[in-house]
């Protein structure tokens, strides 16, 4: 699976992006998709995920804010990310998860900056 990841940039405090993630290749065994970030100084932490069945989850701290949503005709999912804050700030990571035969490995894209100034 390759994933294309774009979207990031420059917003200011209280405002919007959408962060797109399009799966080419072995996209029937995907069965997670989700979005990581990087703030500076700080460890990755999970974003938004869905699963194959469609579940979706988010971290706590974006919650009314961000909003996942998938293509499935596109193999793609999208980050609306609504009402930013300088916290959210940082390099968001689309990643997978998805079966290879009898594997099951993982897939990161390009990481997207996101800055949100204050």
């Amino acid at each position: 699976v390759q994933l294309q990841a774009s979207g990031g940039g420059l917003v200011e405090s209280g405002g919007s992006l959408r962060l797109s993630c399009a799966a080419s290749g072995s996209v029937s065994g995907i069965y997670f998709m989700g979005w990581y970030r990087q703030a500076p100084g700080k460890q990755d932490e999970l974003v938004a995920a869905i699963s194959d069945a469609g579940a979706i989850t988010y971290a706590e701290s974006v919650k009314g804010r961000f909003t996942l949503s998938r293509d499935n005709a596109k193999n793609t999912v999208y980050l609306q990310m609504n009402s930013l804050k300088p916290e959210d700030t940082g390099v968001y990571t689309c990643n997978v998860n998805f079966r290879d035969g009898m594997n099951y490995r993982n897939a990161q894209g390009q990481g997207t900056l996101v800055t949100v100034s204050s």
